[in-house]
């Protein structure tokens, strides 16, 4: 890698020049269609928008929001703007306007490229509020015919102004990308919010593409590799698998249909790679296992033996320990016999590297895809680090850690228990709030991580759970509701839950069905429901779920087994401000809107 490739722009030069018409970019999926765009394609595209935006008024240092789902056009944006040294902030589709209308008007933000007409009544209606906005750039037009706010203005125009602009200067765009450097600031990345107002996390290319290299260091990759991808940018994980890598290595992206079609997209892709967080495997685990519960007797026990002698091989794998002949040949047979027509089911037949991030992965889920042949792995990471911090490696796979540190990661435990590290990814402050930044920065340039773990004698680190999360019972004994959480999940029937017990005799657990799954078995046994609510509240419905707390407690420490739990009459969501945009439990708030339910909990028990 030459060291002056130092920005993405500057990568995506290098790609056009190296493969131009002879490699596909990327591919998009189209009204039933895949359509191939060659890295020509893809840099003529960023050029015109970026030589648009520069006749619009952009300059070096201003900062674009994007808001909309992760298309071709979002990517010819984001490396538009920074082409011309401009920062970018991403954020998510879903959104609500008090949560646009922070970010856009914290970051200062000079210009929007928004997706569609939703996105664009978002920025329309909260436009007093945000003086330092100019224009906003539209991909999706449709709906928009009768507005008339000279604030808008279509992308295709755009690249249209950036057409005539390169005519006049054809060496004009290549100049820009010459100017910027690794020091630049590339990404105003905002947390998630868990703990409250999401702050402005300050990224340079140096910060990305260093964790880059590193991470290479540990994964194989390189320009052969097929991707898809389909999580928001604005997740900053996505944002280094998908565009710093993708530019680094070269290899081909793919972008599904819709959110709604991933699955069905991916199994007519069968991509080498693939990044999702623990919401989607989780979804792909339950529908395997509903599939079989609801198959024949004979299908059921043939699952339920291969199941087992997956298991039992991976675990002697992981265990170091030696498999013989005889367990090598049988595993072999369970391949033959369902693993393979499993993997391809699943679109996971030519899958190298699977990996899971954004928040813990539960073992029990874990082992259940390493059982069947796919090289599943955890990655940790924090947006303050560029993503990631430690990840397992091929043949160094534990389902209770996250790995090792990435090399140049210098990763230790305090003496509270919370994880520190420090590594050239480490980001260069919160954007106006320095007290924030000295508050998660120490003297030693260590980053607070706010993760509760230890190190283990081999290097790899646990995760146990947020320091702020962690609870105790009313005993002092401390007990982690994520692990808990994580084991109820494996269920096909169980979506969310919330372990409870913070100065409690004992634990206690809020759950959410899968409405899905429950319905489907619900449909089955001739129950009848009519909503979510009415389903939650069925007594065969919470013997059901009883039975899987029952199943689950067989395998937890006695003192952290559930004891009693309620089911919700609501799915949480994030517009709610239950969950948070990248899907985490915002716990705190949940325990304070659910006070009532919980003390209902206790109080029934006499306790």
């Amino acid at each position: 890698m030459n060291p002056k490739d130092d920005t993405f722009p500057k990568l995506l030069l290098r790609d056009a020049l190296r493969y131009g018409v002879k490699k596909i970019a990327y591919r998009e999926k189209d009204l039933g269609i895949w359509r191939s765009k060659t890295w020509q394609e893809l840099y003529e595209n960023v050029e015109s928008l970026s030589l648009g935006l520069m006749e619009l008024g952009l300059k070096r240092g201003d900062t674009v929001g994007f808001i909309g789902d992760n298309r071709p056009e979002y990517w010819w944006g984001l490396l538009a703007v920074q082409a011309l040294g401009g920062k970018t902030v991403g954020i998510f589709q879903d959104s609500l306007l008090p949560e646009v209308e922070y970010i856009l008007s914290n970051a200062e933000a000079k210009m929007a490229i928004v997706e569609d007409q939703e996105q664009t009544d978002k920025i329309l209606e909260i436009k007093d509020r945000l003086p330092k906005l100019e224009r906003v750039v539209v991909d999706d037009w449709r709906g928009l015919k009768n507005y008339q706010n000279p604030l808008l203005i279509k992308l295709t125009e755009v690249q249209r102004l950036g057409k005539e602009k390169e005519k006049s200067d054809s060496d004009l765009f290549p100049k820009c990308i010459s100017g910027g450097s690794g020091d630049d600031i590339a990404v105003i990345c905002y947390t998630s919010g868990t703990s409250g107002v999401p702050k402005g996390v300050v990224l340079n290319y140096r910060n990305f593409l260093n964790t880059a290299a590193n991470l290479e260091k540990v994964v194989s990759m390189d320009e052969n590799d097929k991707v898809i991808t389909y999580l928001p940018l604005a997740w900053n994980a996505e944002l280094v698998f998908s565009v710093c890598l993708y530019l680094r290595n070269g290899y081909t992206i793919h972008f599904p249909e819709s959110v709604e079609t991933v699955q069905e997209n991916i199994r007519e892709v069968g991509p080498t790679m693939m990044l999702a967080p623990p919401k989607i495997w989780e979804k792909m685990c339950s529908e395997v296992r509903v599939k079989m519960m609801d198959s024949t007797w004979l299908k059921r026990k043939l699952y339920e033996i291969c199941y087992k002698i997956g298991q039992k091989n991976i675990d002697l794998q992981i265990g170091k320990g030696r498999q013989s002949l005889w367990r090598r040949v049988i595993g072999s047979l369970c391949y033959y016999i369902l693993f393979r027509s499993l993997q391809d089911r699943l679109g996971l037949s030519y899958m190298r590297h699977a990996f899971t991030g954004g928040s813990a992965l539960g073992p029990d889920i874990f082992r259940f895809y390493q059982s069947f042949g796919v090289n599943i792995k955890q990655m940790y990471g924090a947006t303050e680090m560029s993503g990631f911090i430690c990840t397992h490696s091929d043949g160094d796979v534990n389902f209770m850690t996250v790995g090792r540190a990435i090399p140049t990661v210098d990763l230790m435990i305090s003496d509270e228990g919370e994880i520190l590290c420090k590594g050239p990814g480490l980001f260069l402050g919160y954007y106006k709030d320095p007290e924030a930044s000295c508050k998660s920065i120490d003297e030693r340039n260590y980053f607070h991580t706010g993760d509760f773990g230890y190190l283990k004698e081999d290097g790899h680190v646990v995760v146990i759970d947020r320091m702020k999360d962690v609870m105790k019972l009313s005993d002092g004994v401390n007990f982690s509701p994520t692990f808990i959480e994580n084991r109820l999940k494996f269920s096909p029937f169980i979506r969310e839950a919330i372990a409870v017990g913070k100065e409690r005799p004992w634990v206690g657990a809020l759950i959410q069905i899968d409405y899905a799954y429950v319905g489907n078995w619900a449909e089955k046994r001739q129950i009848p429901y009519t909503t979510f609510r009415d389903l939650a509240q069925k007594k065969e419905v919470y013997h059901l779920i009883e039975g899987e707390v029952e199943f689950v407690n067989k395998n937890l420490p006695e003192l952290a087994r559930i004891k009693r739990f309620l089911l919700l009459d609501k799915e949480l969501d994030a517009d709610d401000e239950e969950l948070t945009r990248t899907q985490k439990l915002r716990r705190e708030f949940v325990s304070q809107k659910y006070e009532g339910l919980i003390q209902r909990l206790y109080e029934e028990s006499g306790n």
